[in-house]
């Protein structure tokens, strides 16, 4: 088990296999770096170097009562990738996990990265607003954290299945996905990732997008129920200068499981680029 230490002295867990280019994966809510599984597998096969942390108060990580918010995991990712000594590296963001390599940029600078991917990304902003109307409204939200406080067993249960578009006609429904879903959810503390609804869901990330210099690769489901695209991919296309964007026409948020060899063969395809 490897970890570091943040500047609040908060243990972060991280996997770290294989040699090459590093590629670092930023998992979304309320997971683990486990929700990377099959594109380790496939990229550390194919020669990179791998590494995924588990976000403060989710996974292995230590379940802080302060520090959940984006400053504080940005932090983070910082400390690990100084700790590692990465260069050259390639980031790849998850949902919530979008917002934190896009915060990692705006507030530590892009000299160590050489590309950037995100994913059914939460950039720029989820939260519906005069200027956002496009967003989600605040009540969406805050049915999120009454179901994650009330029982937040059977609420990881049920987000399953909008996640994975399993309640779409033809879906073919895998339980051990749905299981390992909840495990990695229920290795988390409560406190923070409730607090963490907040931090994927009203945090304004256009300035950070706004100072993206690398290549930038941006995949979403066309039928993402969790990040819908338009207020999401979509718009993160439009601020971020010469970036690709790649939709899946019909696929959900949860597309690095659904979608495995296909999103691993884009993602080889834009790192070798």
């Amino acid at each position: 088990m490897a970890f570091i230490t943040a500047n609040d002295g908060a243990q972060i867990f991280y996997k770290d296999w294989g040699k090459g280019q590093p590629v670092l994966f930023s998992h979304g809510w309320p997971l683990s770096g486990d929700a990377w599984d099959a594109q380790m597998q496939f990229l550390g096969t194919n020669g990179y170097r791998v590494i995924a942390h588990d976000r403060r108060s989710h996974g292995r990580s230590d379940q802080t009562w302060d520090g959940n918010h984006m400053d504080q995991y940005a932090d983070d990712l910082h400390a690990l990738i100084e700790k590692l000594d990465l260069k050259d590296i390639v980031l790849v963001g998850h949902s919530t996990g979008g917002g934190e390599i896009t915060h990692y940029v705006g507030r530590h600078g892009s000299s160590r990265v050489a590309k950037i991917v995100l994913i059914g990304a939460v950039p720029p902003l989820m939260l519906k607003t005069e200027a956002n109307p496009g967003g989600l409204p605040i009540e969406v939200f805050d049915g999120i954290r009454a179901g994650t406080y009330a029982d937040r067993s059977q609420f990881y249960k049920d987000l399953t299945i909008p996640f994975y578009g399993y309640n779409r006609p033809g879906a073919k429904v895998s339980e051990g996905v749905r299981d390992s879903f909840w495990l990695q959810g229920m290795m988390g503390g409560i406190k923070g990732q409730l607090d963490c609804i907040h931090e994927f869901s009203e945090v304004d990330y256009t300035p950070d997008l706004e100072k993206f210099d690398k290549p930038t690769l941006i995949i979403h489901g066309s039928d993402d129920q969790i990040v819908p695209i338009d207020a999401a991919g979509r718009k993160s296309h439009e601020i971020v200068k010469g970036s690709i964007l790649k939709v899946y026409e019909g696929s959900p948020h949860g597309l690095a499981t659904t979608e495995a060899d296909r999103l691993n063969a884009d993602l080889l395809e834009f790192i070798r680029s």
